[in-house]
């Protein structure tokens, strides 16, 4: 199945979960910058990434604009309606939509796309719905595996694996 959109959760994914906070009003998260290989290795296949997250904080933001992420949609409540509306924009279905996420607010969606995955420490109630168990917990790189298995899958490992080494010569 060719893949047309790679969507992701943030905490759980791409972060351990943990929310870290000092004495002031500063929240801390801390991202594997692994995952920042599976954004790069989606570009060059030419596949938009897209986070949806419940958390509306300046750190994805800033995240999203360092990796020069596709779309960022925060706060959000209901994943689907935001995945549908999103699908209908770009003009594909929910089957060529590949979904990570880890809990109970991401479980319709992961229910309705063409290829759902959550990370190795997601609960069992999310692992019996998805595709994919990933064989990495959240925040250890679980987004990048994710990807590298899409692009395995769609036979664009290969070739993939050839352009990032060209760019590192």
């Amino acid at each position: 199945m060719k893949i047309k959109l790679i969507a992701t959760d943030i905490d759980g994914v791409w972060t351990d979960g943990g929310m870290y906070y000092d004495d002031g009003e500063n929240e801390f998260k801390k991202f594997n910058t692994s995952d920042s290989a599976g954004v790069l290795f989606a570009r060059i296949n030419e596949i938009p990434i897209a986070i949806i997250t419940g958390e509306k904080t300046n750190i994805v933001q800033r995240r999203a604009e360092k990796l020069k992420v596709d779309f960022l949609f925060q706060g959000i409540n209901n994943k689907s309606k935001t995945m549908a509306d999103l699908c209908k924009e770009l003009r594909i279905g929910l089957d060529e939509v590949a979904y990570i996420g880890d809990d109970i607010n991401d479980l319709k969606l992961l229910t309705e796309v063409g290829i759902s995955a959550c990370p190795k420490n997601a609960p069992d109630y999310i692992k019996d719905k998805v595709h994919w168990v990933l064989k990495k917990n959240g925040g250890d790189g679980a987004f990048r595996e994710f990807v590298e298995k899409i692009l395995m899958e769609d036979d664009l490992w290969d070739a993939t694996f050839e352009n990032v080494k060209g760019l590192f010569k």
